[in-house]
């Protein structure tokens, strides 16, 4: 595996900003489902993927999730092209037979119902990286979130599911309006170590 170049190290890491402010035409239905297609690719445990997108295009639905955010991301959901609730199921056992065939009773892996919660939490976290990377990989800008009231959005959008919220983040093609100045970041010693 080759080493990627600095443009794009730019373009996924170094240069990428979170965005605040949008340029708000519409994304094809075609880049949501490409997009999809780079992040299922992601590893998660016992190739699990827990995660579920729902992507929230229209004004009606937008407005349904703003209502349920907090402070200022209400305004950033509606200008938006496209705002994403990245979900976790807990039912993702019931898919392993298809996920994981060499192992046929991987789904009774899962039994005990704190363990599945965090596994599904913690590998849809994981998807949910996958899927900004991915975004960034085909040219868009992201906006992740968590102020928003989980319980509401799982009433008001996964209604009759196992799925519950883990976080959203608006999608499409940034602007500059309310973009901070870079904050600094740890420095290697500061935030891990080589034993």
């Amino acid at each position: 595996m080759a080493k990627l170049d600095d443009a794009t190290l730019a373009q996924l890491f170094t240069e990428a900003r979170s965005h605040n402010g949008w340029n708000p035409e519409p994304l094809p239905e075609s880049v949501l489902r490409e997009l999809y297609a780079l992040t299922k690719f992601g590893p998660t445990a016992a190739n699990g993927s827990p995660a579920r997108f729902y992507f929230v295009t229209s004004a009606e639905a937008k407005e349904r999730l703003a209502k349920l955010s907090s402070g200022s991301n209400g305004p950033k959901i509606m200008q938006a092209p496209c705002t994403v609730i990245i979900g976790y199921d807990l039912d993702f056992p019931q898919t392993l037979p298809k996920l994981f065939p060499h192992a046929p009773g991987a789904k009774d892996w899962f039994n005990d119902p704190v363990a599945k919660e965090w596994c599904a939490l913690r590998n849809s976290s994981l998807q949910g990286g996958y899927f900004m990377i991915g975004a960034r990989a085909l040219g868009l800008d992201v906006g992740p979130m968590s102020g928003f009231d989980n319980a509401a959005v799982d009433a008001e959008f996964f209604a009759g599911t196992n799925i519950k919220s883990n976080f959203i983040v608006s999608i499409g093609h940034g602007t500059d309006e309310g973009l901070f100045p870079r904050n600094p970041r740890l420095d290697f010693d500061e935030a891990a170590k080589i034993l």
